[in-house]
């Protein structure tokens, strides 16, 4: 079983890159969601160099519109944080699931009671291959209109509508708690029933099934590939990212992350709005030359 929560044994760049896993909002992405000239011009670049580029998204399959444009050579794209791995090639409405690593509806169920009672107030949303499920308390965070509305009991009971469908996360928001304190309580209420974590700058929490992460899923992909962790180049800036970042064999936070991004990764770049990624794919591969 290949590990994602390995140390760094080797100096970094003590091998040549041969994949990039990239984060999006934040980090690749621009604030206003767009990718620059000079990140898609980097991207190609590393493409054309033979060096893989990965998506790796707390996003649903549903929302990589915003990268469609830029799918090169493969065209994979890990979503969910870990627990989808998604084949853009169709573009925007026709990915096709390559992976799905889901969340037990019995786990799940087990994590919404033990946060509702030790987060009073908590409400939630499901995230399902295709579909999305709220309450009709949880608030309007995202651009869609949910497929039902109902409690989230209710949306993940066994004969539920689209039982059938497998869930990848359920999302979790609290009105008034701080966002760091509402994780470090989630993770100690739902325990390792599932795999907690979050990257809206809210107090919106994201539960995947027990360890399922970026850097679990990035980690099967590149066994599949034969691509060591120490040839892995990861970018990132929220605490989704961290276990990621730990695992690459090089990690960069960008110059607008969480302090324990700061802290998990083993390189700096400037903030996604400077083209923190872009600067670094330039210098690795002028290194290279």
């Amino acid at each position: 079983m290949t590990s994602a929560t390995r140390q760094h044994e080797t100096p970094a760049a003590a091998l040549p890159p041969r994949l990039i896993a990239t984060d999006l909002d934040g980090t690749l992405l621009r604030d206003d969601k767009s990718v620059s000239p000079r990140t898609v011009a980097a991207l190609a670049a590393a493409e054309e160099a033979g060096i893989e580029v990965f998506f790796v998204t707390g996003r649903p399959a549903r929302w990589m519109d915003v990268v469609s444009d830029h799918v090169h050579g493969h065209g994979l794209a890990i979503c969910g944080n870990g627990a989808a791995v998604v084949d853009l090639h169709g573009g925007p409405g026709a990915h096709r699931f390559v992976m799905v690593r889901e969340l037990a509806r019995a786990n799940a169920l087990d994590a919404v009671r033990h946060l509702r009672d030790a987060a009073p107030g908590t409400v939630y949303a499901i995230e399902q291959t295709y579909g999305f499920h709220q309450e009709p308390e949880y608030p309007k965070l995202h651009m869609e209109i949910p497929d039902s509305l109902a409690p989230a009991e209710r949306l993940l009971a066994e004969d539920a509508p689209h039982a059938d469908e497998p869930v990848l996360k359920i999302l979790a928001y609290h009105p008034d708690l701080d966002p760091d304190a509402f994780l470090t309580l989630a993770r100690l209420a739902i325990g390792d029933r599932a795999n907690v974590t979050r990257s809206s700058p809210s107090a919106l929490l994201e539960i995947s099934g027990p360890g399922v992460s970026k850097a679990s899923t990035l980690a099967l992909c590149c066994a599949e590939r034969g691509i060591s962790h120490e040839e892995v180049v990861a970018f990132g800036d929220m605490p989704n990212d961290v276990e990621m970042l730990t695992w690459a064999g090089q990690s960069y936070a960008m110059g607008n992350a969480h302090p324990d991004v700061i802290a998990a990764a083993s390189g700096r770049t400037v903030a996604n709005n400077e083209d923190g990624v872009a600067v670094v794919i330039e210098q690795l591969l002028a290194g290279r030359g």
